[in-house]
């Protein structure tokens, strides 16, 4: 099949890819000629594991090409995915759907031939009948059929979730959009992995309810957490323990410094919003909000904690920024709040990162980049371990205490221990959920 995709961020530029490896003939169009000169370049304007291999294998095979006409672009496409991006409008916490639209009533003023148009962007519930009405009136003698198909591409993991989903949705409202659609995934329905075929709403409605549960199940075991700080009981234990109850499940289980990312902390607030609007405030949601900001700025509390009660003066290490790894995103990372504060308290702070140097330069103003932890524990007063890197996760812990002015770890990923922080010489340690030392209040 011949398929368009717009918009090269993230979400779009790695379907495209995947779409074309189905063995697809794949357009991606973009408006930023840069990022098109680029990618046609063979470069990758984002840093996802395996992208830029499987995107150079498509281009030679000669199922994958980029440009920046639109109309050449959805010329007998017999699908075109609305790839954009759709941030949280300021003051109201609703989804921004300007891309979205501006987006379709483009493909609507330069369609010639049926195509379904696909939104592949995260959006609120009844967008695509918006979608609809906005292709009709652009362009009344077009042939077209609308599509919801949201995405569950975690990043850093995208490729594999895209070519081994959990299940594939999409959302039609006739047989012939759905047979494009059935088409596309193909390659899947062979392997017998899901396709859930259901109407727009729900479609719609999948997304964020999903993307809500999974962010209420982190803030849970966050919470969870400050209550074993208080009672003794070590997070890591009752996780282990929780998971394994085939109702619950181990996964997003984790404590930390609360989530972060593209979608979490848009999709709850579109959630709630959505809920509102309607007259059925979302509590659950609006308090997994509420609390996530809390628990950040918790994180902060303990890095105070470890420094005495004040960091004026005092050198930190920060061992991580992008808000997972394995990734360059920086959006709503936990260590926008988190380092800020500790400049805006007077520490002298050091950061490193595999791949956040990129984005976080810009949004992280006054701290110093260095290249490795060992470099960063330099004569610090603290280190912080933020993002659970694989490079961070079997440090030399004595190498790095030998290093430090004064040895202290706040571990907000848990991926040591107090045993193994006191056997390398740390003099304190804090976790999150677990037990530190010297015993906190």
């Amino acid at each position: 099949m011949r398929i368009a995709v717009v918009g090269t961020g993230y979400v779009g530029l790695v379907s495209g890819v995947c779409f074309s490896d189905f063995g697809h003939d794949v357009i991606c169009v973009d408006k930023d000629p840069a990022k098109i000169a680029m990618l046609e370049a063979g470069e990758v304007p984002i840093y996802e594991p395996g992208l830029d291999q499987l995107m150079a294998k498509n281009v030679e095979a000669g199922r994958l090409t980029f440009t920046a006409d639109l109309p050449a672009a959805i010329a007998g496409a017999e699908a075109v995915f609305i790839a954009v991006g759709t941030p949280t409008r300021r003051g109201d916490g609703h989804a921004d759907l300007t891309y979205v639209m501006d987006a379709a009533e483009e493909i609507a003023r330069n369609l010639t031939d049926y195509a379904v148009i696909v939104t592949k962007s995260t959006v609120p519930v009844g967008t695509n009948r918006k979608v609809k009405q906005a292709v009709a009136k652009a362009n009344p003698k077009a042939a077209f059929d609308v599509a919801s198909n949201p995405e569950f591409l975690r990043e850093g993991a995208a490729i594999e979730d895209f070519m081994k989903p959990d299940r594939v949705v999409v959302g039609v409202q006739n047989a012939r959009a759905g047979e494009v659609m059935s088409e596309i995934y193909r390659p899947l329905y062979l392997r017998d992995f899901p396709i859930v075929i259901t109407d727009l709403e729900s479609a719609e409605m999948i997304k964020y309810a999903a993307n809500a549960f999974l962010a209420t199940k982190i803030t849970f075991i966050n919470e969870i957490a400050q209550l074993c700080e208080r009672t003794g009981a070590d997070i890591k234990q009752v996780s282990k323990g929780m998971g394994l109850d085939g109702r619950i499940g181990n996964k997003f289980l984790h404590a930390g410094p609360g989530y972060g990312g593209s979608c979490f902390p848009k999709d709850t607030r579109a959630l709630a919003r959505i809920g509102q609007d309607h007259g059925l405030p979302m509590q659950i949601t609006e308090t997994v909000i509420a609390v996530n900001e809390a628990i950040k700025r918790r994180m902060i509390d303990k890095v105070v904690g470890l420094c005495g009660g004040s960091l004026n003066g005092k050198t930190i290490a920060v061992l991580g920024v992008t808000f997972k790894p394995n990734t360059d995103d920086m959006r709503e990372a936990p260590s926008l709040t988190i380092v800020p504060a500790l400049v805006g308290g007077g520490a002298k702070v050091r950061v490193t990162d595999p791949q956040g140097r990129r984005e976080g330069e810009a949004q992280m103003p006054g701290v110093q980049w260095v290249e490795d932890p060992y470099k960063a524990a330099q004569k610090a007063d603290a280190v912080v371990l933020l993002t659970e890197w694989n490079e961070f996760r079997a440090l030399d812990l004595r190498r790095l205490a030998r290093r430090m002015a004064h040895p202290r770890m706040a571990d907000l990923r848990n991926i040591y221990s107090p045993k193994d922080a006191k056997r390398a010489g740390f003099e304190a340690y804090t976790a999150v959920g677990r037990a530190s030392y010297p015993t906190e209040d």
